[in-house]
């Protein structure tokens, strides 16, 4: 997927209501996860990432820096972010627990 035509989300956008769920594209811009949910904001807030799995079972929260994300929109509107991760590093991530 290229994403260079795609909108970043001004800041007053990074707000759970819009992030959660959305589709997390690591270093290889393979889909590496989906965003469950976030701690705090701004440069001190984490997203939740679930990792592996097939549609949803299986798989493995794990926590990074909110700030290691970049969200943005593609031409539909459909909100997903874009990371340095790749899938293997997240999943060798301890796993978050609440």
């Amino acid at each position: 997927m290229n994403h260079a035509n795609h909108v970043k989300l001004a800041q007053t956008e990074l707000t759970p209501a819009i992030l959660e769920g959305a589709t997390i594209y690591g270093a290889d811009d393979h889909k590496v996860g989906k965003l469950d949910h976030i701690h705090g904001a701004g440069t001190g807030g984490r997203a939740v990432i679930d990792v592996g799995g097939f549609l949803g079972i299986g798989a493995k929260p794990v926590a990074v820096p909110l700030v290691d994300l970049q969200f943005m929109r593609d031409e539909d509107g459909d909100v997903h972010a874009v990371t340095t991760w790749t899938k293997d590093q997240l999943k060798d991530m301890p796993e978050h627990k609440e």
